[in-house]
């Protein structure tokens, strides 16, 4: 099923206005959560309109029931709380913002609901074409939300949490496969500290072989993947470098975790960021496997510049000298909104960045 889409996206939408307030209203307790339910239904059916009009071949529901791409995860699990690390996002203009935020298990981790199940049922029934649902890989909590002193006294060792994350994942895309959820992603931005140098200083100086943290990140998602082996399911891994308010965490190119992502990974497609020059080249696809498809990210969600079209084509040609053209697909380098509140660009500039990417495909593949 790896080549079936050549204008994928990454699932993320900018949130409408409305939508933005009625969380805020429900946080608030003005509004309850079926009222809630129904302004994100309205926004939903909304948003697949326009990417009916917008020509894209995957349709997302914008993650809209979510407040952060996480949240599909932290809000059906008690154990996590909110932490005060810092992390330190680039803005555009090369500015330095320190935000603090991120999430801590605090607790034994305890799934009290389905994960993606109200998501996946609402876009089965209203779809026209198909859809996909995101999920985060257990490495976005493997590492971030392990804190010694906290984390510890309720898993000894990292490999305990990783096991109880990879049990609630494992059981979550088994019920997507039952569900017939066609298109199953996990996002895995933090597969990326493995490329920057800078992440990569920090794990050994907590006491983390970056290797064998790698090594373990990429079992653990291979092992949520074991219910969906089936050839009428795709299965994808995204990778980005931080996608937040127009900012990113990080750079480095491929090469130095290509051969282990690729080779080992067991999924049918994988979403590269490649829309900057801190994605580095196209080098590293040479490691991608037979029957595996690369879905080129090179259409920006971080500004509303639109990419020259002859640009886009001339570097899918470029990809191909690494991997055969057929294996190739096109999409944003990341979802246009990872949290409530989206990238710096308007709804307009977002239907126009991915009638760009339907207008590529059509040009190359036809």
């Amino acid at each position: 099923m790896s080549e079936r889409y050549r204008a994928d996206q990454v699932g993320s939408l900018l949130r409408p206005f409305e939508l933005i307030q009625a969380r805020a209203a429900f946080s608030n307790g003005q509004i309850s959560l079926d009222q809630l339910r129904k302004i994100e239904d309205h926004a939903i059916l909304d948003a697949l309109q326009m990417q009916r009009e917008a020509g894209v071949e995957v349709f997302t529901d914008g993650e809209y029931r979510r407040g952060l791409f996480l949240d599909v995860l932290t809000e059906a699990v008690d154990g996590f709380t909110t932490a005060a690390r810092p992390v330190e996002w680039r803005a555009p203009g090369d500015k330095v913002e320190i935000v603090k935020g991120g999430k801590v298990v605090d607790a034994r981790l305890r799934q009290r609901r389905r994960l993606a199940g109200h998501e996946s049922a609402f876009l089965k029934s209203h779809c026209a074409g198909p859809f996909k649902i995101t999920l985060p890989t257990p490495a976005q909590f493997m590492f971030a939300s392990y804190q010694k002193g906290v984390t510890d006294q309720f898993y000894p060792r990292r490999t305990d949490l990783t096991a109880d994350l990879v049990a609630i994942l494992q059981d979550e895309i088994k019920a997507l496969v039952s569900d017939g959820v066609p298109y199953i992603q996990m996002d895995a931005p933090s597969f990326t500290d493995f490329v920057d140098q800078r992440y990569r200083a920090r794990m050994r100086e907590s006491g983390i072989d970056p290797e064998s943290a790698l090594d373990e990140a990429l079992a653990a998602s291979n092992d949520c993947f074991v219910g969906a082996k089936n050839a009428e399911i795709t299965t994808a891994i995204h990778l980005c470098r931080g996608n937040q308010r127009s900012r990113w965490l990080k750079e480095g190119s491929y090469d130095a975790i290509a051969e282990k992502i690729f080779g080992i990974l067991d999924v049918d497609r994988f979403l590269l960021e490649y829309d900057s020059v801190r994605a580095g080249g196209f080098e590293p696809l040479r490691f991608v496997p037979q029957g595996k498809t690369v879905v080129l990210g090179l259409v920006t969600t971080k500004t509303p510049d639109l990419e020259p079209i002859d640009e886009l084509v001339r570097r899918v040609e470029e990809a191909s000298r690494y991997i055969p053209i057929e294996r190739l697909a096109i999409s944003p380098q990341c979802g246009f909104a990872s949290m409530l509140q989206g990238n710096l660009l308007s709804h307009d500039d977002q239907r126009r960045k991915l009638e760009l990417v339907v207008e590529v495909a059509r040009k190359v593949w036809g």
